[in-house]
């Protein structure tokens, strides 16, 4: 009776090392005659929609940086503004073209599409009027490189004027976006597509 269950025990562990052997297929390895390799689908957020969206602002901080970041279902923009908790307001809308505020200069953008991105935070001290961000107008964001993103296009700094801070994004097409106020950064992520899968 020892003898049969000793054998059982072994064959059992020769069938789970079998399996686990099995599985353990190099990353890369092409699959096995008559298996057929599966596509992985991503679920992506939905109902963002792309209405402008806003939020009033309460804090009184300077923006420090916009930085870029690429994700699964979309393109990701954040603007840091230190000290501001939650309690930076925005507008973030579609737009024709953008317009400069205060002089009306048209700064060009590239892409399919424009999105202005309005922060109630200026690129300056409020006291003493020296800068906190080194954005030049008309000019790319200083640091922010695109290269592979599947919606960014182009990015143009505008400037700050009468406290606010305006910030052209190119994109690939009209697309759904959101924006969330986070603390000290207000985030803008526009989706790949109007689909909830990639």
């Amino acid at each position: 009776m020892a003898g049969i269950r000793i054998s059982r025990a072994c064959a059992t562990l020769a069938l789970a090392g079998a399996v686990v052997g099995a599985a353990a297929v190099p990353a890369g390895a092409a699959p096995e005659a008559g298996l057929r390799a599966t596509t992985q689908v991503t679920t992506c957020p939905t109902g963002w929609g792309s209405l402008p969206k806003t939020a009033v602002g309460t804090a009184q901080a300077s923006l420090a940086n916009v930085r870029t970041g690429r994700h699964a279902c979309f393109d990701r923009m954040v603007v840091d503004v230190p000290g501001a908790g939650t309690g930076t307001g925005f507008t973030v809308q579609y737009v024709d073209r953008l317009y400069q505020d205060g002089s009306g200069r048209h700064i060009p953008v590239a892409g399919g599409a424009v999105l202005e991105v309005r922060v109630t935070a200026p690129a300056y001290d409020s006291e003493t009027g020296a800068p906190t961000y080194p954005g030049r107008v008309a000019r790319p964001l200083p640091g922010v490189d695109l290269t592979g993103y599947r919606t960014f296009r182009d990015t143009r700094f505008a400037g700050s004027f009468e406290g606010d801070t305006q910030i052209g994004l190119g994109v690939r097409a009209r697309l759904p976006f959101r924006v969330l106020r986070l603390d000290d950064r207000v985030i803008v992520d526009v989706a790949h597509s109007w689909t909830a899968t990639r």
